[in-house]
């Protein structure tokens, strides 16, 4: 049996929640390797949903979750999203949940800079969620990090702070704040490290212990492609590497562990903040996207911005995340249209595109090139089988598919989990 590797294949909230709760519960551990808790997936069971911002989805499922070192973690997030989940019934300890030891940690200071920097940025603003995931990733880089490991270890932090305070007082010092109150800062920490550490470990070791026994891992990615730090819309990107092949560093198993890489890509397109979008509709048919999809984000509830289907970004995160099948989601949302669309290339400056360019201003410049197709009067909410689609949204998806180069592995047809038509099992060889 192989292992499986989920990413969103376009600017995140493609509905990786409901197929990673679906492929979770078919999985003997569920592995977190990238972002922190600015990354939301819902998930609906039963007459239940459930809102996660850092824990795996396995979590629910009861199946063993991991947070990998790759993730930046928020130990009061983590705290409040645990007592949360408890309260609806769902089990956590350390049978079933553990955190990478060298995990690094957001501070309250992290999250003070990212609104500091965010308040002063005027135009040039990105759009962070302002819960201190960038910051954390440069103090990570920095090797100036606060890390798990280190919680057991407070009263020999004083070298590690120094070099932390250097750095993050001089910040704030230019944006007229008080130097970090280190005394507050370590009454923190020791107050919440009990309650963590109870869950740290070598999440390697573990990961290597349960691959050996031939159980099934699937690795969870946060965001989507095009906001990866390397290979994203940069600068209007996440802190992090989402694709595919952060899974290995950020679990700290090697990269013949990721086995297949199952890109979840929405049938239409969305992004939430600032940035290039390329395809974005600010007319009613945008409206009626939004509204269909319910378009807000999990953690933020920022209202996404909504835009017909981008075959050249899809087939470019496809190609660098090296993705296996796809999993479309939200085809019941473009039920009912008369005509849809599908952008195929772009023009830029008279010449014709077939990648999206690095640059932002070119970004932003691209006019796409649409292939216009018949919509359908049918229904696909909740089908199971191809029997149950009209044939004009067959059609739709072979065109996908071919355009993305890509072939389509499962399709989604509602947050349920059982409403899902399988064409290609990820989890076998």
């Amino acid at each position: 049996m192989a292992n499986v590797t989920v990413i969103g294949a376009q600017w995140g909230d493609e509905g990786k929640g409901k197929i990673v709760d679906w492929l979770a519960s078919r999985a003997d551990a569920v592995v977190r390797f990238q972002g922190g808790h600015n990354a939301g997936h819902t998930l609906v069971v039963g007459d239940v949903t459930y809102k996660l911002s850092l824990l795996p989805s396995g979590i629910v499922t009861g199946t063993l979750s991991l947070i990998g070192n790759g993730v930046v973690l928020d130990p009061w997030a983590l705290k409040a999203e645990i007592e949360k989940l408890t309260g609806q019934g769902v089990a956590i300890n350390a049978d079933n949940f553990g955190i990478a030891d060298n995990c690094p940690l957001i501070l309250p200071l992290h999250r003070d800079l990212d609104g500091l920097r965010e308040q002063a940025a005027g135009a040039g603003k990105i759009g962070t969620t302002g819960r201190g995931i960038g910051p954390a990733y440069e103090d990570k880089v920095g090797r100036r990090a606060i890390r798990v490991c280190d919680l057991a270890h407070l009263d020999a932090l004083d070298a590690q702070l120094d070099r932390l305070c250097a750095h993050h007082d001089a910040l704030r010092a230019g944006f007229g704040q008080p130097p970090v109150d280190r005394e507050a800062l370590l009454a923190e920490l020791r107050e919440i490290a009990p309650f963590v550490l109870q869950f740290a470990q070598p999440v390697w070791q573990r990961l290597n212990k349960v691959r050996k026994a031939g159980a099934r891992i699937l690795f969870e990615g946060a965001q989507g492609v095009l906001l990866d730090v390397d290979h994203g819309t940069y600068p209007f990107v996440t802190s992090s590497n989402t694709v595919s092949g952060t899974a290995a560093s950020g679990s700290g198993l090697g990269p013949n562990s990721t086995g297949f890489v199952l890109g979840i890509v929405k049938a239409y397109t969305t992004r939430v903040g600032s940035g290039p979008f390329p395809t974005e509709l600010e007319d009613e048919t945008g409206q009626r996207l939004g509204e269909r999809g319910h378009e807000f984000g999990t953690v933020t509830g920022r209202k996404r911005r909504c835009g017909w289907f981008d075959a050249v970004l899809v087939r470019q995160s496809c190609a660098i995340s090296g993705v296996t099948g796809i999993a479309l989601t939200k085809l019941d949302v473009l039920d009912g249209f008369e005509k849809v669309k599908i952008c195929t290339g772009y023009r830029l400056r008279g010449k014709v595109l077939d990648f999206f360019p690095a640059h932002a201003a070119d970004q932003a410049e691209v006019e796409p090139i649409y292939e216009e197709m018949d919509g359908w009067s049918g229904t696909t909410a909740g089908a199971r089988s191809w029997a149950d689609l009209p044939a004009q949204a067959i059609k739709y998806i072979q065109r996908v598919q071919e355009l993305i180069e890509t072939p389509v592995a499962l399709v989604s047809t509602s947050p349920e989990r059982e409403d899902t038509i399988l064409v290609r099992d990820p989890f076998v060889d």
